[in-house]
C-alpha cells in the first residue's frame, strides 16, 4: 500500500474544482489520490461537510489545500483526525474569533468587489471582473474560468463555524503578490499568524492555473514532509 497522503482540495468562491487541474494530474501520476470537494457555497457549514465527508474518503492520511475560500475551509475541516496538514493558497485562513468578512475588512477591498452583482440570491462576479481574478491567464482561460465559476450566497463570509486546525498542524502557504482578489498583505500576515511555510509568487489570485509547476512544488514538499 502507498505511504503517501491522500491530498483534499477545497475551491473558493468564482470557481469549482477544475481549478485545480493543472496540479491535480501531475500529483495523480506521482501516485498522490487526489479528491476534490465539490461544495455548493451555500453555507459555510454546509460547505465545511463537504471537504469532511472527501477527507472521510481518503484512503490514508490527509493533506488539505484550499484556495482563497478554501482556506476557511480547511481551517475548520482541517481538525479532523485524519488530517496532517493545511496549504493555503492566496487564501483566507480566519481564527477563532473572526469570520471570512472579518478577516477580510481589516484591510482595503480588493479590485475585485468593484465587479460583482447581488442576483438571484447570489453574488456573482461579472465578466469585467475575471481580470482581476485571473488576470495572467490566457484570455481563453479567463473566460472558461467565469463559465465555470461557482456562486455564493450573500452571507456566506458572516457565518462562523468551530474549530482551527492551523493551531496545532503544519501549514504552507503560498502568497499571490499581484493578487486583486484576496490582499497579498492579508495572506502573508495570515500565514505568518499561522508559524506556516511561506512561499510568494509574481501571480494573480489563481497561481495553480497560471504557475502550476510552482504550486505543484510546494504541494510536493508540504505532502514529502507528513
Amino acid at each position: 500500500m502507498s505511504t503517501k497522503p491522500s491530498i483534499v482540495f477545497a475551491h473558493g468562491l468564482w470557481a469549482d474544482g477544475s481549478c485545480f487541474s493543472k496540479v491535480i494530474g501531475p500529483l495523480q501520476a506521482d501516485g498522490y489520490e487526489c479528491i476534490a470537494s465539490q461544495h455548493g457555497l451555500d453555507s459555510l457549514e454546509g460547505d465545511v461537510a463537504s471537504v469532511t465527508r472527501c477527507i472521510a474518503r481518503a484512503s490514508g492520511p490527509v493533506l488539505l489545500v484550499g484556495h482563497s475560500y478554501g482556506g476557511t475551509l480547511i481551517t475548520h475541516a482541517g481538525t479532523d483526525d485524519r488530517v496532517r496538514g493545511l496549504v493555503y493558497i492566496a487564501a483566507l485562513g480566519p481564527d477563532e474569533n473572526e469570520t471570512s468578512q472579518g478577516q477580510q475588512e481589516k484591510y482595503p477591498p480588493t479590485p475585485v468587489f468593484g465587479h460583482i452583482e447581488i442576483a438571484e440570491g447570489r453574488i456573482w462576479l461579472l465578466k469585467s471582473g475575471v481580470q482581476c481574478f485571473a488576470g495572467d491567464l490566457s484570455a481563453e482561460e479567463q473566460q472558461l474560468v467565469w463559465a465555470t465559476a461557482m456562486v455564493p450566497v450573500p452571507d456566506l463570509f458572516v457565518q462562523k463555524v468551530e474549530g482551527i486546525a492551523w493551531r496545532t498542524k503544519p501549514s504552507w502557504a503560498i502568497v499571490s503578490k499581484n493578487d486583486q482578489t484576496v490582499q497579498p498583505q492579508l495572506e502573508r500576515d495570515s500565514a505568518e499568524r499561522m508559524g506556516a511555510t511561506t512561499f510568494e509568487l509574481d501571480s494573480s489570485h489563481v497561481p495553480m492555473l497560471s504557475q502550476p509547476k510552482n504550486v505543484l512544488d510546494i504541494i510536493r514538499q508540504a505532502a514529502g514532509s507528513l
